[in-house]
């Protein structure tokens, strides 16, 4: 009986809301008037194959912070509640992943539609319904001028800020806030903050510049992100952890060490793509055939970004200490999905360096973690 009242619980409280669908909304209102208004600096996307380029307006920081800062002064007059996503945090994953299903329908019969021949919106149909269901059709499809693969990927980690300071005030109210609730969050709260003042360095990654726009991306950026790499908080506040000072000390050396890799990673392939002479650690690059970085953090592992997105990732879960297995789906999904990710990284570059890319890798072996894979 018990088990069926918890499931009876659970159904009910995956039913979305009008509360539920006007949160989403107004979120998505907020960010799309604000990355229009907002100032930032606009950077040029990658050249694409019609020689086109995109550009983005990256004021994130600037949409993040003024959003925190409206929600605290909300929250301290009483219009909304600082724990109304954290009071509705299965509606809000239903109506979340619903938005996401209709946002998809749409993208694909426009996509379906299009006669367009330049790069982002010239259509990629395969025949198979599930394979351009999941990938995608367009490279950049827009929608009012808005390009969607990087509003969704903004509101995504945006999202999941929101998210933990919601899951953080619920924690005040209960009276259960603890150490590592706090280095969570405190964790969280950096990478989230460090990514959008490097906003322009998501501008040449290679969801940004290669992967269409499907519902992999869709649903990555809008419920996957928030909603499951908040997992540690929501865990922390129905479970208490004790840890030691030299756990939380150990903690932000993990943390620490994450996020130098796949900060300094990320920081060298953007500069070297802006200015290929650029001193690389104090030295000139190497560089293989012209095109490929083999200096620094990329001359150690070929995707060493990967490698510092994991020990981020470990980092987030640590503060939950080892009594379950539940805070870590983060970090061992995280791992399934960069090490797939890399076997088709690999097969692209392949495939379009050839010669190039096979002398990379005779000089640079290790794939992510240097000596073991």
């Amino acid at each position: 009986m018990s088990r069926e009242m918890d499931l009876g619980f659970l159904l009910q409280a995956l039913i979305p809301s009008w509360i539920s669908v006007a949160v989403l909304l107004i979120f998505f209102a907020y960010l799309a008037i604000a990355g229009s208004i907002l100032p930032g600096k606009l950077v040029p996307g990658v050249t694409l194959q019609d020689g086109s380029h995109l550009y983005y307006r990256c004021n994130g920081l600037r949409a993040l912070l003024l959003l925190v800062g409206l929600l605290g002064i909300g929250s301290k007059m009483n219009f909304v509640s600082p724990t109304v996503i954290s009071d509705r945090g299965l509606e809000l994953l239903s109506t979340t992943f619903i938005f996401s299903f209709l946002t998809m329908v749409v993208l694909y019969a426009a996509g379906c539609r299009s006669r367009s021949k330049g790069s982002s919106l010239k259509p990629h149909i395969t025949g198979n319904l599930i394979h351009d269901w999941w990938y995608g059709i367009q490279l950049n499809p827009q929608f009012m001028g808005i390009d969607l693969k990087f509003f969704f990927v903004r509101a995504g980690m945006m999202g999941w800020l929101i998210i933990n300071l919601s899951v953080l005030a619920k924690s005040v109210q209960d009276g259960s806030l603890s150490q590592s609730m706090i280095l969570y969050q405190l964790f969280c709260a950096f990478y989230i903050l460090d990514y959008f003042v490097h906003e322009e360095y998501m501008t040449s990654t290679w969801d940004i510049i290669a992967e269409r726009l499907g519902f992999m991306l869709v649903f990555g950026d809008l419920v996957w992100i928030p909603f499951t790499f908040s997992i540690q908080g929501w865990w922390l506040l129905n479970n208490k952890v004790e840890l030691t000072t030299a756990a939380a000390i150990a903690n932000c050396f993990v943390f620490l060490i994450g996020y130098l890799v796949f900060r300094g990673a990320n920081k060298q392939k953007h500069i070297f793509k802006q200015n290929p002479k650029a001193l690389i650690w104090g030295k000139p690059p190497k560089v293989i055939g012209g095109k490929l970085l083999a200096s620094g953090y990329w001359g150690i592992a070929r995707h060493s970004n990967y490698l510092g997105d994991l020990l981020l990732a470990l980092s987030f879960s640590l503060p939950c200490g080892l009594s379950s297995p539940i805070p870590y789906f983060y970090p061992i999904y995280l791992f399934i999905l960069l090490v797939w990710r890399e076997r088709r990284d690999e097969a692209r570059c392949a495939e379009k360096y050839k010669d190039i890319w096979a002398e990379y890798c005779r000089l640079v072996p290790w794939r992510i973690f240097p000596y073991l894979y």
